[in-house]
């Protein structure tokens, strides 16, 4: 792994971690075809341990996935375009890590109440689960390394 450049902008483990607990999307990448990198928006939860995502059973990304289970994700918690700043003050997690797919039904229900829990509250999706269970796949994602990075308005900040 790489060592952060501007190491003074990294973010403690724990101000990493609540990003990955709070971000609504992440942005995945893969090894995609033809030697491109591939990239794609999706929904996903992190529980402490892992991250799950959800998909389709086909598609680009599982095919990627298949080929190479690494991957890296991104998760942007602050954007704040300051234009008499010329800069953005942001807030954001790397995480860098493989994924597998899980195949065991109880696995699958599991995840997909955590995203239900984090996505949907309260709402009782047991219907909807036992509806799309044998559609969809759950990734697991485990976590090789991660970071947190801020921009350098906002380690100011923090100093002052």
């Amino acid at each position: 792994m790489h060592n952060m450049r501007r190491f003074r902008q990294e973010i403690p483990i724990e101000e990493t971690e609540e990003i990955l607990y709070s971000g609504r999307e992440c942005v995945i990448a893969v090894s995609g075809n033809d030697g491109y990198p591939y990239a794609v928006p999706i929904n996903y939860v992190y529980d402490g341990a892992h991250i799950y995502l959800h998909s389709a059973r086909q598609g680009h990304k599982i095919e990627a996935l298949k080929r190479n289970p690494r991957l890296s994700l991104c998760v942007i918690a602050q954007g704040d375009i300051v234009p008499e700043e010329f800069t953005t003050y942001f807030r954001s997690a790397i995480v860098f890590g493989t994924a597998r797919f899980i195949d065991d039904d109880e696995e699958k229900i599991d995840a997909l109440w955590k995203l239900s829990r984090k996505y949907c509250g309260d709402l009782d999706a047991t219907g909807e689960i036992g509806k799309f269970l044998k559609a969809v796949t759950i990734i697991e994602i485990t976590i090789d390394h991660m970071t947190g990075k801020e921009s350098i308005e906002l380690t100011r900040q923090r100093k002052n």
